[in-house]
């Protein structure tokens, strides 16, 4: 960082490896809305950004945490969630006019098709246009949790006790994991019915 007799600090997002500025420039000088996808262990976050020359301006947003008002009683941090906080995100962008953005990851490792693209396509399924790359999106059935109600299936033939184990958050809030693909389809029509 010393260079000769001029110290000179680098910022602080850019020394905990939080913000790229030469992306984020670019992502700026586009001119378009950006929709920030964000993901924590448990939780996604989504907002779609105005970016001003005094700070970013957030238009609207979407959460995991969110979803519970729309009857969603599984995990918050899965992909058929993620899909429902963006599909949540796209409805509401709508209402307010807005119809089109670029999507910003900030530098997230790029590894097949997870949250963050469950979540671009429920942004893009909810009709918001956005330049993206069809192979990378999740297939239907990873999206609606066809998966997981698989193997809840499986885990319950071969070890119920693994099954208990696995599941417990799913049964103690009263949601059966092989209903899950049903229980994603009405927590997705409480959205459409709610934000039109």
């Amino acid at each position: 960082m010393a260079r000769g007799t001029i110290y000179r600090v680098v910022f602080r997002r850019r020394r905990e490896d939080k913000t790229d500025y030469r992306i984020r420039k670019r992502l700026i000088m586009s001119g378009s809305l950006r929709v920030v996808i964000r993901k924590s262990l448990n939780h996604m976050n989504l907002q779609i950004v105005e970016a001003k020359i005094e700070g970013d301006n957030v238009l609207t947003h979407a959460s995991t945490i969110e979803l519970k008002k729309y009857g969603w009683k599984g995990s918050t941090g899965n992909l058929p969630a993620a899909y429902l906080a963006g599909y949540l995100l796209g409805k509401r962008a709508l209402k307010k006019g807005l119809n089109a953005a670029i999507v910003d990851f900030n530098g997230y490792k790029m590894t097949g098709s997870n949250r963050l693209f469950a979540s671009l396509k429920g942004v893009i399924d909810a009709g918001i246009e956005i330049p993206h790359n069809e192979k990378v999106i999740p297939e239907e059935e990873r999206v609606n949790g066809a998966h997981i109600a698989q193997y809840a299936e499986l885990i319950q033939k071969e070890d119920p006790s693994k099954y208990q184990a696995y599941f417990s958050q799913y049964l103690a809030a009263g949601l059966t994991p092989e209903k899950l693909v049903e229980h994603f389809e009405e927590v997705k029509g409480a959205i459409d019915k709610e934000v039109q």
